[in-house]
C-alpha cells in the first residue's frame, strides 16, 4: 500500500533543531524565537532569531529558547516554530499531515513528554522516541542484537549516555549539561581571571575557533572584546586554547562521572561488549578538538566520534518510522 504522507524524522535540540526526509537533511535551524511580549507574537525564529540575540534594542522583543536543557520550557512557541520549520520543508498546503518521529532526551518525565509529543501532534501523525536509541540507529549499530552498545550524545542542552540492546535502553541516564554550558564556563572563567564580561554568543565563537577538550600541540589564540566589570568600558583580550581547556574541566568531569555511573549500572556481559567495540561520541559538543581522546582517558574504554555526530539522530528518527513494529513496545 502506497504511503501518501510524507515521512520526517525531527530531532528537537536545545540549540538546533533538524528535519529529515528520504535520505538528507532538509532543514538545519537554530531552536530560537524572538517575541513581541506586548502582543504575544512570535516574530521571528530561525537563524533570523538568532541574528538579533544582544543586538535588539526593543524592550518589548525578547529573544528566547522555548527549550532548555532538551525539554520544552515554552510550549506555545515550540508548537509554532515546529509549524513553521514543517511547512517550509513540505509547503503550507498539505492534504495529508506528515509522518513524524520526533526525539526527546532520554528519562525524561511523563510531563515533559506529553509537552513534547503535544506540540508534534499539531503539525503531523508524531511518534516519540529516546535520542540515544535515534543516534544509534542512525550509526547502524547493530541495535537489534543481544550484543552491548553504548552512545553518548553531547548536545547543546544535554549529555545523554546510552547501553542499547535488542532495541531497548537497557541503562541510560541524562545530564542537564550540555554545549552551552561549557560556553558559560568560558565566560565564567574570562570574568573571573581578566574581570571581563563576555556573552553566550562570543563565548561559543571561542570554544568553536580556539576550544579544545585536552591540550594541543599547538597552542591557537584568538583576540576579542569584553566588557570590564568595573568601568563598564570595552577592553580587548587575548585567549588561548589552553585557557580553554582550563576552563571547561570542570563541567566535562561532571558528564565523565555520568558516564561512568551507567556503565556501573550495565550488566557485566554488556559491558565487556562495549570494552570490545568502543563508545560511539555524537552530538555537536563532541566535536570539542580532543574529547574522544579524553574520554578515552578518563574512562578507560576506547571511545571514537562517529560519522554524521550533528545529524545522526535526527537520520536514525526518520530510520526509525521504517522499523516502527520491531520498536513499539520499547517506545512509551
Amino acid at each position: 500500500m502506497a504511503v501518501l504522507s510524507r515521512q520526517l524524522g525531527i530531532d528537537l535540540g536545545t540549540m538546533f533543531t533538524r528535519i529529515t526526509e528520504g535520505d538528507e537533511v532538509v532543514l538545519e535551524e537554530p531552536t530560537i524565537v524572538a517575541v513581541d511580549v506586548e502582543e504575544e507574537k512570535m516574530i521571528a525564529e530561525g537563524s533570523e532569531a538568532l541574528g538579533m540575540v544582544g543586538r535588539v534594542l526593543d524592550e518589548n522583543i525578547e529573544v528566547t529558547r522555548p527549550l532548555k536543557h532538551g525539554v520544552v520550557a515554552y510550549y506555545e512557541y515550540t508548537e509554532i516554530l515546529l509549524d513553521r520549520m514543517v511547512r517550509r520543508v513540505g509547503g503550507s498546503v498539505r492534504l495529508f499531515k506528515p509522518r513524524i518521529m520526533i526525539t526527546h532526551p532520554y528519562g525524561i518525565t511523563s510531563v515533559e513528554k506529553r509537552a513534547v509529543h503535544e506540540a508534534a501532534l499539531q503539525v503531523g501523525d508524531a511518534l516519540l522516541m529516546p535520542q540515544p536509541l535515534a543516534g544509534a540507529i542512525g550509526i547502524d549499530l547493530p541495535v537489534g542484537t543481544p550484543t552491548g552498545n553504548m552512545i553518548v550524545c553531547m548536545g547543546g542542552g544535554c549529555t545523554q549516555a546510552a547501553v542499547i540492546a535488542m532495541h531497548d535502553v537497557v541503562s541510560g541516564e541524562t545530564l542537564r549539561q550540555g554545549g552551552m554550558d561549557l560556553d558559560d564556563a568560558i565566560a565564567q572563567y574570562v570574568r573571573r581571571k581578566y574581570g571581563l564580561i563576555i556573552g553566550q554568543r562570543t563565548a561559543e565563537m571561542v570554544k568553536l575557533r580556539v576550544g579544545a577538550a585536552v591540550l594541543q600541540d599547538e597552542d591557537q589564540e584568538i583576540e576579542l572584546q569584553g566588557q570590564d566589570q568595573v568601568s563598564g568600558l570595552p577592553r580587548p583580550l587575548t585567549l588561548t586554547t589552553s585557557e580553554v581547556v582550563e576552563a571547561v574541566q570542570p563541567a566535562l568531569d561532571e558528564v565523565f562521572d555520568m558516564i561512568r555511573r551507567v556503565l556501573e549500572k550495565t550488566p557485566p556481559e554488556l559491558a565487556s561488549d562495549i570494552i570490545d567495540r568502543g563508545v560511539a561520541l555524537c552530538g555537536g559538543a563532541a566535536l570539542l578538538r580532543g574529547m574522544d581522546r579524553l574520554m578515552t582517558q578518563k574512562l578507560g574504554v576506547p571511545t571514537y566520534l562517529v560519522d554524521s555526530p550533528v545529524t545522526c539522530i535526527a537520520e536514525g528518527a526518520l530510520k526509525s518510522l521504517g522499523i516502527y513494529r520491531v520498536l513499539q513496545r520499547h517506545l512509551d
